[in-house]
């Protein structure tokens, strides 16, 4: 680059400065000014978060690494860059791995022989990051000019700055001290990965309503993170420092429903042998959690409804009235308005609930999303079992983006992790330098969660034939004769079928659809 082209570049960076722009907007530029300035085949922009470095942009490596986070004890070159005020410089020879082996797009399994350079950024005289360049070509970084290399690690720092303050201002005029709780959510890792427009409309409905004290209602298909956005939501509120208690509606009988919300006292059953506080009274002053909300028992609901219109409970066998302060967060895969209209959910618990409905979108909705999770389990299961690094194959990436996903990302985190014990155990030689991929053919998609694939192979190659029927129909007739003698004996109610079949009630729905058996 030309002193001319330098400065101009510069310049740019410097107009940036004063726009009002996303961060992420601000730092993908960012990054691309630095690959101008400084030819090389990838970037990365990576910002401190604890012991971790969380990649904010990227460029030249694979989507998935920005679901990555990567440890800086377990990564000798980042922990150097790190610790250096001046640019570093690792030569090709270099013993110590990489972190990025297998993230270069276009480059299949480790990096042997290339050029790489870090800058640590500072604001405040306090770590922020790292930038780092990469190169294939060893020697690329021959001749660059130090000089230009700090006045590029200046801007840097000034260009963070700013998005810092951008950002907070922003946070600030929005709620009060609402950068602080976020900060504190972040670090018990409540953290909705994912850059697609879906998910950023879940995270603005989660900061607008977290710092009220409105009743949530969060919809979704199974898997695809209701419980995450209930956290998000406690941990962003006044209520972050009081417990979230988590109560599963569907797993609690209906003869101790009462009991498990409201409390007992001595005396008032067979086992009440002593006084005991219900879930309300063990989230006063914090957040209730009723997970699965629509398989609550009719018998149930008026008393629920009364605990949320007025604030008091009574423990069951006692005369005494207790007046509690709880949030109310509730979630469901049920279409309650279905249920209403059917009389299995009441119209007053329905509206009391719904104040302020979250749709969470199915993972098949997300875009590129799924890649960006994928590096995140990829990651998790890369410490779990020691290895240097772990990968997909472009086959694998496309396989991911091209499912259906009917178990969301639950199944997605599923799949990784069986993915990566399977590729770990098929490896002929393993150690602590091995940089594993995993294929299309390792993946075995559509085999999590016990949900059957998502499409039937042609008859032809169904498998063995029993009689004039191929394994796959018998096996579909023997399920479809099971489900419905249970249907029977449940008179129909399905939350209840699922469970004394010990099937997730999300996939036993999606299941009997598969099947054609009618909904009772």
């Amino acid at each position: 680059m030309t002193a001319h082209s330098f400065t101009e570049m510069v310049l740019g960076i410097l107009a940036d400065l004063s726009r009002d722009m996303p961060p992420r907007q601000r730092y993908a530029r960012l990054l691309q000014a630095l690959r101008g300035a400084f030819p090389c085949d990838a970037a990365a922009l990576l910002r401190l978060d604890g012991q971790q470095l969380r990649p904010m942009a990227v460029s030249g490596l694979s989507d998935d690494t920005l679901g990555r986070r990567f440890e800086v004890e377990d990564h000798p070159r980042l922990a150097r860059i790190l610790l250096s005020r001046e640019p570093v410089r690792f030569p090709a020879d270099s013993d110590l791995p990489d972190p990025y082996d297998g993230l270069v797009e276009n480059v299949e399994g480790a990096i042997h022989v290339h050029d790489c350079l870090g800058l640590s950024l500072y604001l405040d005289d306090v770590p922020w990051g790292v930038m780092t360049l990469d190169a294939l070509q060893p020697d690329t970084f021959n001749d660059l000019d130090p000089i230009r290399l700090r006045t590029f690690m200046r801007l840097a720092e000034a260009t963070i700055r700013i998005a810092n303050l951008i950002d907070t201002l922003k946070a600030r005029a929005e709620r009060e001290q609402m950068v602080a709780r976020t900060l504190v959510a972040e670090q018990v890792n409540h953290e909705m990965l994912g850059r697609s427009a879906a998910i950023e409309t879940v995270r603005r409905e989660t900061r607008v309503v977290a710092d009220s004290d409105l009743t949530v209602l969060i919809t979704g298909e199974t898997g695809v993170g209701k419980e995450l956005v209930a956290r998000q939501i406690h941990h962003r509120s006044r209520r972050h420092a009081k417990p979230i208690v988590y109560v599963n509606c569907a797993a609690l009988p209906e003869n101790l429903v009462e009991s498990e919300l409201f409390g007992h006292a001595k005396g008032a059953f067979s086992d009440a042998t002593s006084d005991r506080a219900g879930k309300f009274e063990l989230a006063h002053g914090g957040t209730l959690f009723l997970d699965e909300i629509g398989e609550l028992p009719m018998s149930a609901q008026p008393k629920l409804l009364r605990a949320l219109q007025s604030g008091e409970i009574q423990r069951v066998g006692s005369d005494a009235f207790l007046q509690l302060d709880v949030r109310i967060i509730a979630a469901t895969n049920r279409d309650l308005k279905k249920a209403v209209a059917n009389g299995r959910f009441r119209a007053d618990l329905y509206h009391r609930l719904g104040v302020y409905p979250i749709d969470v979108p199915p993972l098949r909705d997300r875009e590129r999303d799924v890649l960006i999770l994928a590096g995140h389990f990829l990651e998790q299961n890369r410490r779990r079992f020691g290895l240097q690094g772990i990968r997909l194959s472009a086959t694998a990436q496309q396989a991911l983006m091209a499912y259906d996903w009917p178990g969301n990302v639950r199944e997605l985190e599923h799949l990784i992790s069986r993915s990566v014990l399977r590729t770990r155990a098929a490896a002929t030689s393993l150690d602590d330098s091995a940089v594993l991929t995993i294929t299309h053919s390792t993946l075995d998609l559509g085999a999590s969660d016990g949900l059957p694939p998502q499409a039937s192979p042609p008859a032809a190659s169904q498998g063995p034939v029993i009689g004039n029927l191929s394994l796959r129909e018998a096996t579909d007739q023997f399920q479809i004769r099971m489900i419905r003698e249970a249907l029977d004996r449940n008179e129909g109610n399905q939350a209840a079928t699922a469970r004394s079949l010990g099937v997730d009630r999300g996939n036993f729905s999606r299941l009997i659809k598969r099947l054609g058996i009618a909904r009772q």
